[in-house]
């Protein structure tokens, strides 16, 4: 992660930040987020019968694919010098506009929409992120999330 002076993260707002590396969303990535969620939907872990579907294959969860997003913006997001933690605070929105089918690859392109001191030494960050899929026109989403930072 970048981290700049808090006087200077204004001048990342308006900004694209970058774009993560492509990670593949593989089938055992989707069943292992099954397991821990107990969300079986056949859309999800079933090939056999997803492959009757409008889709013709299995998909990720919808959540599977938000919950990427800490991990594939790490490296991305500009942070406060000093930092000495930082939180999930929420989205502010969520629009999932198509499914990540299985063994796609996704990747994250970062906005830095909003840098906000709540208290002295906290500061909000609200991104708007774009869930890339290759070879894809539409992405899988565009969400807002917020991150709470501890200086």
């Amino acid at each position: 992660m970048p981290y700049v002076p808090v006087a200077e993260l204004s001048q990342y707002v308006g900004k694209e930040l970058g774009r993560s590396e492509w990670l593949k969303i593989d089938q055992q990535r989707i069943n292992l987020f099954a397991e821990a969620t107990g969300d079986f939907q056949f859309i999800h872990v079933d090939p056999v019968k997803a492959a009757k579907t409008p889709f013709g294959t299995t998909i990720a969860h919808g959540f599977l694919t938000l919950s990427l997003i800490p991990k594939l913006m790490e490296d991305i997001l500009v942070l406060p010098e000093g930092l000495k933690m930082v939180v999930n605070y929420g989205l502010d929105s969520v629009r999932f506009i198509q499914p990540v089918k299985v063994d796609s690859q996704v990747r994250l392109k970062v906005d830095l929409t909003d840098a906000t001191e709540k208290k002295p030494g906290q500061w909000l960050l609200k991104a708007t992120v774009t869930l890339e899929i290759e070879g894809e026109e539409k992405p899988a989403y565009i969400a807002e999330p917020l991150s709470l930072c501890f200086v």
